[in-house]
């Protein structure tokens, strides 16, 4: 197994190791964060960073296999839907987004399965699916460093939160609301991407 598929397997094993981390009772604050926070938010990014560095490594080294283009996108979406779902049950993230970025995954996948039994027909991913992608790893950056553990999504329009809290849940609420935008966007994409898959059904 090369280096780049390495990484994705790492970044598939750090997810269970995340959604464990709030059965520890880590109850200690830190900046008015718990610490269970910080610890989750530092594997988060850690594996971000993997999701980068495997694509770069396989690119630039011509490492690209047909087993990381089946694994990487599926590690990017247990990751990024564990981190939500996490939220959710924390009660800092309503349950209507990841039900979003859920539906639009299965619609992708299902075109997916039927491109390959037609032939193998790539659908490209558009400009809206790299936005996606970009705003849903920073709003969930900053939805762990979310002080005191409130509701994340537009909380800042209620004017009862700090200059702190007011700055990193109007970040959190923006890239939250344009991921959820771009996760339909890229989701209708591939529907007007992959509509001649139906013509002979």
């Amino acid at each position: 197994m090369n280096l780049p598929n390495k990484l994705t397997l790492i970044r598939i094993l750090l997810v269970p190791v995340m959604v464990l981390i709030p059965f520890l009772g880590l109850e200690v604050q830190i900046l008015g964060i718990s610490l269970e926070f910080w610890i989750m938010n530092l594997i988060f990014v850690i594996a971000s960073i993997t999701d980068k560095l495997d694509g770069y490594i396989a690119r630039s080294r011509n490492l690209v296999t047909n087993f990381g283009k089946f694994l990487d996108p599926i590690a990017d979406k247990i990751l990024v839907l564990a981190a939500m779902l996490i939220l959710v049950e924390k009660q800092m993230l309503p349950a209507w987004i990841p039900i979003i970025v859920l539906t639009r995954e299965f619609v992708v996948s299902a075109y997916r399965l039927i491109a390959v039994e037609q032939g193998g027909k790539v659908i490209a991913a558009s400009n809206w699916g790299k936005l996606k992608t970009v705003t849903q790893m920073i709003a969930i950056f900053f939805a762990f460093i979310n002080i005191n553990g409130t509701n994340i999504f537009f909380r800042f329009i209620d004017g009862n939160l700090t200059a702190i809290e007011l700055v990193i849940n109007m970040i959190t609420s923006i890239m939250m609301l344009i991921s959820v935008i771009a996760t339909i966007f890229s989701g209708f994409d591939y529907i007007k991407g992959g509509k001649d898959l139906f013509k002979d059904r």
